[in-house]
């Protein structure tokens, strides 16, 4: 019997964010990256992926940097890296090259630190 759940076994399956300004939050994925939002109340969002919902955004403390890195693939990083400064992320660690691809890491308007990249072109 085949499994049809969109969830994989033991995979990563849903990202927290935590926000200082889950407005704020929103307003900047949407703007960075298009994402879209479900409300769950005041202080929780879900963010919709073409499918589920992949993740969430908590108004809290920031927990500060150095946890696990979300690494976001993009097509086009050099434009990606112009809609995430123009959002209000602050690019932490410029473009870079690595086996594979290019990317560099931002910080969202709550201090999270994530990172961009796309393969070399």
């Amino acid at each position: 019997m085949a499994d049809a759940s969109p969830h994989q076994h033991h995979g990563i399956d849903y990202i927290e964010f935590t926000a200082v300004d889950l407005g704020r939050a929103k307003a900047f994925y949407s703007a960075a990256f298009g994402w879209e939002f479900k409300d769950y109340g005041p202080t929780y969002c879900g963010i919709q992926g073409p499918d589920r919902e992949v993740g969430g955004i908590a108004e809290g403390e920031p927990t500060g940097t150095g946890g696990p890195l979300v690494v976001l693939f993009s097509h086009d990083l050099d434009a990606t890296l112009t809609a995430v400064k123009h959002a209000g992320g602050e690019i932490v660690k410029a473009t870079f090259d690595f086996p594979g691809g290019r990317r560099f890491h931002f910080a969202d308007p709550s201090g999270n630190e994530l990172a961009v990249w796309s393969p070399t072109r």
